[in-house]
């Protein structure tokens, strides 16, 4: 189970699809911000705290560059962070099956309510 918080994962899941058939790929900080920008507004400082916790995490390996093209991270995805997706997509499947088991056994249980009902009123 992922420990990732909502950023977190925002950022690996953006990893993962600019890096599907390398597994190390050079990246801005600037993009990932414009990539997440929809959804956060994310500084350098952040998106740098919040690789050094995928790093830590076991997820990635980057090491920072400051060039003068830019300041750039060169990431490395580690297999845990290969495996993220399949299990991002497993958990909501999880979700969604525990969300309609409780639906349809409500439902059951208002049905056996009603019967009960009408069979204990004669």
């Amino acid at each position: 189970v992922s420990v990732l918080t909502k950023k977190e994962r925002l950022v690996m899941r953006f990893l993962c699809e600019i890096c599907p058939k390398r597994r190390t790929y050079l990246v801005s900080p600037h993009d990932i911000a414009i990539a997440l920008s929809k959804k956060f507004v994310l500084s350098i400082s952040e998106i740098d705290e919040i690789m050094q916790k995928l790093s830590f995490e076991n997820y990635i390996d980057f090491v920072a560059s400051n060039s003068k093209n830019g300041y750039y991270y060169c990431i490395t995805l580690k297999s845990k962070a290969l495996t993220l997706k399949k299990d991002l997509k497993k958990q909501k499947k999880e979700f969604w099956f525990v969300l309609a088991r409780t639906f349809g056994l409500a439902v059951l249980s208002f049905v056996v309510g009603i019967i009960l009902k009408i069979i204990f009123k004669k």
